[in-house]
């Protein structure tokens, strides 16, 4: 009762006293130890029946006179106490050495050393005794403070991963005063029973008795290496405990300087399947964005508004924004912190098939890098409305890519997808022509050698877009359920769409033209297994024949016109190769494709004014495959032999590969 009173006292006082009134209170203790520990060094040398003479009483005085400058000049009082670190025991015990050192030499100057009445071992005792109530006194003040905190809202909190990234987290928190680490957790058996950091080690099978033995309120999340699948189990595991649970932030933000206790995330399931290990090069993106005009079609998307964003933290010389929504545009032009007060922002309100629009969009100044993510892409409405896609994802890209060729931009970089690999879907195959689009424009720029650079990235989902099953899973938990999965064989790629964009614009700092590069995604995601994970993270259970007493069932319905058990992101691994960025890798087409693209285009726009929906979709399609079967031989893609890419994909057997 009486340490949870001194406690209160000492959190009182913590709050209530200023700054300078701290360090006084600091300084008065000392003065008062010193005298206290110079007394006793003479009382314990003379005996207890010897009393102090005028010049002993004088030297007494003097040792806090002398001790107190060099206390201040080595920034003894500098120092917030609740933050104190374990190396300031060396820093005060170099500062009761020298002022022993000083108060020796005074008594030996002023002969009242050795022979002359002063022990020899007064001044090693004044040093032991000081040092001795100078640190204790800090360390116990230090101590109580947290003890203080530790009863008001210091959270008691494990790290889940000891390794690189949460020993860096630990040293972070430890300094804090929000968190009360009481250790790790880590799949690594040779970790598990050790200490790291000064904490222990111990194995995830002990979790949930961790949680309620100690107490613990709060668990962080540390595992940048972990896969996707890895995360969703254990994100799973931790929704069933009664704890908080955040993350680490993005390795990018790390490396870059950028964390702090601050940010920590909630636990989101985005955090879990789509983060990235590699930092991006800044100098890349900087290439790209300082300084230059900027223009970004369909803005208002998810890529888009990604894209915007990043655009406006790296300092461009002007932005332009273009998309067909309103509200979207509308969205996130008022979402940018330095538009129109670092650089001039303007948004275009149109179509990108509108070839009128798009020349009086590039007509007002030169622009140096167009990022063009305008395309309808969900699957399903797409395949219902066959002309309107070909009209924006075809008509629009051919028209921005002429134009902006007509126009001098120096970088063209066209978003891509994975199901432009051998399509099977609408979305896919107006995204295949889209690549041998830029293809054309970029094998012209170099027989023209005007300098401008065409390419296309690929990749697939990104987390958190509107088309993303993740929104839709969590609406359909929140409802109670069914969760509905197109099979349960089914696996997506994932991506978190700020890494996507980092690695779009370091991929076309890099392009010297008609390259498609393709982001390394990671392990593929099964549907199945996120539908599972996402209803553990919601603190629910599955409702199955196993568990008939669960809280959500999860409903298979069959694959959708035009969609693909897996996904897949080469086509020819022969001609495929490693770039300077471990995340990014680039196919390399050596063929013209003007005459072919051409021909493929014509023989559309036909198709637009003269087929129905169904038989424009079985002309787009057969125009797509009889390209791919025509210039890509039957081979099986084993990623393994590509270095630094992608080796977790090997052995995977997606489906429609050309034959």
């Amino acid at each position: 009762m009486a340490a949870y009173d001194l406690r209160n006292i000492t959190s009182f006082l913590a709050t209530r006293l200023s700054r300078r009134e701290k360090q006084g209170a600091q300084l008065l203790f000392d003065f008062a130890a010193l005298t206290g520990a110079a007394t006793l060094a003479f009382f314990v040398t003379r005996g207890r029946g010897h009393g102090f003479d005028i010049s002993e009483i004088a030297y007494i005085i003097a040792a806090p006179l002398i001790a107190v400058p060099i206390f201040i000049r080595l920034g003894l009082y500098r120092a917030v106490l609740r933050y104190l670190p374990d190396r300031a025991f060396l820093t005060i015990f170099q500062a009761v050495v020298l002022a022993a050192l000083l108060w020796t030499a005074l008594a030996f100057f002023t002969e009242g050393f050795g022979t002359f009445g002063i022990s020899r071992s007064v001044p090693f005792l004044y040093a032991v005794v000081g040092f001795v109530l100078i640190a204790s006194s800090r360390f116990l003040a230090k101590w109580m403070l947290y003890s203080a905190v530790d009863s008001q809202k210091r959270r008691r909190t494990l790290i889940y991963g000891a390794g690189r990234a949460g020993t860096q987290l630990a040293a972070v928190l430890g300094t804090g005063s929000q968190a009360k680490l009481l250790g790790f957790i880590d799949d690594d058996r040779d970790l598990q029973g050790r200490d790291v950091a000064g904490l222990r080690v111990y194995p995830p099978q002990q979790l949930e008795n961790l949680v309620r033995n100690l107490g613990i309120e709060e668990v962080i999340l540390s595992i940048p290496s972990a896969t996707g699948a890895r995360k969703l189990s254990i994100g799973s595991t931790l929704a069933q405990l009664p704890v908080r649970v955040r993350v680490l932030p993005a390795v990018s933000d790390f490396a870059a300087g950028h964390f702090s206790v601050n940010t920590l995330r909630n636990f989101d399931i985005g955090e879990l399947i789509g983060r990235s290990t590699v930092p991006p090069d800044r100098d890349l993106i900087e290439e790209v964005v300082r300084g230059n005009r900027i223009l970004i079609t369909g803005a208002g998307g998810s890529i888009g508004t990604s894209l915007t964003k990043l655009v406006d933290a790296y300092g461009p010389r002007e932005l332009i924004l273009v998309d067909s929504n309103e509200y979207s545009l509308y969205q996130v032009a008022r979402s940018l912190p330095n538009a129109n007060r670092v650089y001039p922002l303007h948004a275009f309100l149109g179509s990108v098939a509108d070839r009128k629009f798009m020349e009086r969009v590039f007509r007002r100044e030169p622009i140096g890098a167009v990022f063009h993510a305008a395309a309808y892409k969900h699957v399903d409405l797409v395949e219902q409305n066959v002309h309107e896609a070909i009209r924006n994802n075809i008509i629009g890209t051919q028209v921005t890519t002429e134009v902006a060729f007509q126009n001098g931009v120096k970088r063209f970089v066209f978003i891509s997808t994975d199901k432009a690999v051998n399509p099977t879907s609408v979305m896919g195959a107006t995204k295949r022509i889209g690549e041998l689009i830029i293809r054309k424009h970029a094998e012209n720029a170099a027989g023209m050698q005007t300098g401008q650079t065409f390419l296309s990235v690929r990749f697939g989902n990104v987390i958190g877009s509107s088309g993303s099953v993740v929104p839709l899973f969590k609406e359909q938990i929140e409802n109670g359920g069914p969760v509905t999965v197109t099979d349960r064989d089914v696996t997506r790629y994932f991506m978190a769409a700020s890494e996507a964009v980092e690695l779009i614009v370091q991929a076309a700092a890099m392009s010297k033209g008609g390259e498609t590069f393709l982001l390394d995604m990671g392990e593929p995601i099964s549907i199945w297994e996120l539908a599972r994970n996402m209803i553990g993270l919601a603190g629910m259970r599955v409702r199955d024949e196993a568990n008939p007493d669960g809280d959500v069932e999860i409903k298979i319905i069959g694959l959708r016109p035009g969609e693909k058990m897996h996904e897949e992101l080469l086509y020819n691994a022969d001609s495929t190769s490693t770039t300077a960025h471990p995340k990014i890798m680039k196919a390399n087409r050596p063929m013209d494709v003007r005459d072919k693209i051409d021909g493929i285009l014509a023989t559309l726009m036909k198709g637009v004014d003269e087929l129905e929906e169904a038989a424009l979709r079985d002309l787009l399609l057969t125009l797509t495959d009889e390209f791919n079967r025509a210039h890509y031989p039957s081979q099986v893609i084993d990623l393994s032999k590509k270095a630094g890419f992608g080796a977790a994909h090997a052995g995977k057997k997606p489906e429609n590969r050309i034959a």
